[in-house]
């Protein structure tokens, strides 16, 4: 895991389900770090810095184009 990156940031739980979904069915290795204690206590959102998506290296342009796509449609925009 120390090879991961953070690719994006994010506030609340519900902005990451469509998110996890999606890299789960491609088979895209990752990892949303404080995603257990922020849907404990969301308000510490702030006091984690967010729940933050990893991935590696090699697959960071894979989930740099389904975060863009997912933020063009309105109706599942997250980012």
């Amino acid at each position: 895991m120390a090879e991961f990156v953070t690719i994006a940031i994010f506030n609340f739980p519900h902005e990451i389900l469509v998110l996890k979904s999606i890299l789960e069915n491609e088979n895209i290795p990752h990892l949303f770090l404080n995603e257990n204690l922020i849907g404990i206590n969301p308000m510490a959102t702030i006091a984690y810095g967010g729940i933050q998506l990893k991935v590696h290296p090699n697959d960071f342009q894979t989930v740099q184009t389904i975060l863009d796509q997912l933020s063009e449609n309105e109706n599942l925009k997250i980012v």
